[in-house]
């Protein structure tokens, strides 16, 4: 009789649960896994060299295409590590404008890791009702930036400008009528907090109606719980962060242990799992997005109340105003040096981290005195998820492997860099 031999299988990069661009090659035993070796670099854009041969203000719309479902918090960490090397203080109101960017971030990351997750575990609907949503954060994101992704908004010293006064509005087309455009803009009636405000109220209803599709959902159940568990430990020890951590039970969020701009002011909890599969690392998820509205809406209150600057008064870091560059010969000369020589960092090197959406998100700076870093060193959280996934993966059926990816949340911009 002859021997049973374990076959090799390529899953992914074509597959539409490898996100994108992951090469896993899969050693099988029938159906179950035996070994799950990520071939990772075919997304490589070299965005650490690149840095190097950049201004530190034209590396910034860099960070918006490394993860590129969490595009502010990239920017977030980016600014912040050259922010300690400036040793300049942010203005009160651009920090409070961050962190409420920062927790839209989080929500569109989460949007999106949920949706795609029960896409790839065969349900339809939720991946839906979450774009729904993001439609909505896109638009905020737009109305600040003028982009609905790559807002390039965060900047050394701050934000490019404060929040504007009035929300764009659709207009009548062809395949959307007068009565249906004036439905979609009741709520943009006034400016963008009062729109974020609106959003925020009706964010809760959206959250049941997502735990209504899964939660107790007994397919979703059967394909989760269980699969793919990390004790607390082990995900330590792999260096998980974010989800992946709290999803084992470690309640370790940045935010809270190690506060940056004005977290220590924002009251919210930490969501922590108990088993450390993936049902526990969604259900961190969806408590998570609840928080994040909760610190949205304080973020809003304070906002209302607390008008100001957005960004440092120096304009050897802040562009001058466009009236003052228009009309002063001094803000024109700034202007232009700014944007084409960009500002020099004193030596020495500097670490930043933000608790961003899928863990710990930190860029490593170091600055010989010139325009451009020395060197630049992104830790991506994903690049260390993804190492744990053969350990996630390892006895369970091939079915399962797409359930871990999911809960993984990886997205390669930010593996590959």
């Amino acid at each position: 009789m002859a021997d049973i031999k374990n076959y090799t299988l390529n899953f992914g990069p074509q597959h539409p649960a490898a996100h994108g661009v992951l090469r896993l090659v899969l050693e099988l035993d029938g159906e179950v896994v035996q070994r799950a070796d990520p071939h990772i670099g075919l997304l490589h854009r070299a965005t650490e060299k690149l840095a190097e041969t950049r201004t530190y203000l034209q590396t910034v719309p860099y960070m918006d295409r490394l993860d590129y479902v969490s595009m502010m918090c990239n920017e977030h960490a980016y600014v912040m590590a050259i922010e300690k090397l400036l040793g300049i203080e942010v203005p009160i109101r651009a920090q409070y404008i961050r962190v409420m960017f920062d927790e839209i971030t989080r929500l569109l990351n989460h949007l999106m890791s949920i949706g795609s997750h029960a896409l790839d575990v065969g349900a339809m609907a939720v991946f839906l009702y979450a774009f729904r949503e993001r439609e909505d954060l896109m638009d905020i994101y737009e109305a600040v930036s003028g982009a609905r992704m790559h807002a390039a908004y965060y900047r050394p010293g701050g934000v490019y400008r404060d929040l504007p006064d009035s929300m764009p509005q659709l207009q009548a087309t062809r395949v959307r009528s007068e009565a249906a455009v004036r439905e979609i803009n009741r709520n943009r009636q006034g400016s963008l907090l009062d729109f974020i405000e609106d959003f925020t109220d009706r964010f809760p209803t959206y959250v049941d109606e997502y735990e209504t599709l899964l939660t107790d959902n007994r397919i979703w159940k059967q394909r989760l719980v269980g699969v793919g568990v990390v004790d607390p430990d082990r995900a330590k020890a792999l260096g998980f962060t974010g989800p992946m951590l709290r999803g084992s039970g470690v309640a370790w969020d940045l935010r809270k242990t190690q506060p940056y701009e004005v977290y220590d002011r924002v009251d919210f909890d930490i969501p922590v799992g108990t088993n450390g599969d993936c049902y526990d690392r969604y259900l961190v998820r969806v408590a998570e997005m609840r928080q994040s509205n909760r610190i949205i809406r304080q973020c809003i209150d304070w906002l209302r109340a607390n008008p100001g600057p957005v960004i440092v008064d120096s304009n050897k870091i802040a562009p001058p105003s466009r009236v003052d560059m228009k009309t002063n010969m001094e803000e024109l000369i700034h202007h232009f040096k700014l944007f084409t020589e960009g500002f020099h960092v004193p030596p020495g090197e500097a670490y930043a981290a933000v608790e961003h959406p899928k863990g710990e998100f930190g860029i490593y700076l170091l600055s010989d005195g010139a325009n451009k870093p020395y060197r630049m060193k992104i830790r991506a959280p994903g690049f260390a998820h993804l190492q744990g996934l053969e350990e996630l993966t390892r006895g369970h059926m091939i079915a399962d492997v797409t359930t871990v990816i999911g809960t993984l949340d990886i997205v390669f911009g930010e593996i590959d860099r």
